[in-house]
């Protein structure tokens, strides 16, 4: 949530428990009757009290290049070479013309050379096993692998949430 939300909840005592140390202060409006400002101590993981909406605990990740290149650590699944992500695409498992979708299930990093040369075929069909099985990253993996600005104390309460499967649980 950011930090519009995370005061809201604070103001109106929705917060259910919060792990960290204050890393942001939002200063608000001066009482009339006391003279003094208001202050909210924001911490970098709040929990909210009420009902999880449904799929909120774990939702599906956008599918992007971006985010799979990231959970497949830039590698090419076939042959098994790191490549920074203009030289990556994103090949269908089982080809679209075959049947197959665009799900996180069915889709895998590989290089321009490795994918031309799959082509419109399976990775049997093509000689080409797969280096990895495809899988549907968990929102906190996907967290992780987005790179963006997470605190200590944030890694480390995401790391927890990890499924044990995970390769980022290290």
């Amino acid at each position: 949530m950011n930090w519009q939300t995370a005061s809201c909840l604070y103001a109106r005592g929705a917060v259910a428990w919060t792990l960290g140390d204050p890393c942001l202060e939002v200063h608000g409006g001066i009482n009339r009757l006391t003279g003094e400002r208001s202050v909210l101590a924001l911490h970098p993981i709040v929990a909210a009290r009420g009902h999880a909406r449904p799929g909120a605990l774990d939702p599906t990740p956008a599918l992007t290049n971006a985010a799979l290149f990231a959970r497949d650590g830039h590698l090419c699944m076939y042959c098994g070479q790191d490549f920074h992500r203009p030289h990556l695409t994103r090949d269908h498992v089982v080809p679209v013309s075959k049947g197959g979708r665009d799900l996180w299930e069915n889709v895998v990093a590989a290089c321009f050379g490795c994918n031309s040369r799959k082509g419109n075929r399976t990775p049997q069909q093509a000689g080409m096993p797969l280096l990895a099985v495809p899988y549907r990253p968990s929102w906190v993996e996907h967290l992780i692998l987005s790179n963006r600005n997470i605190l200590a104390d944030q890694m480390a309460f995401l790391k927890n949430q990890l499924p044990k499967r995970s390769h980022l649980a290290n």
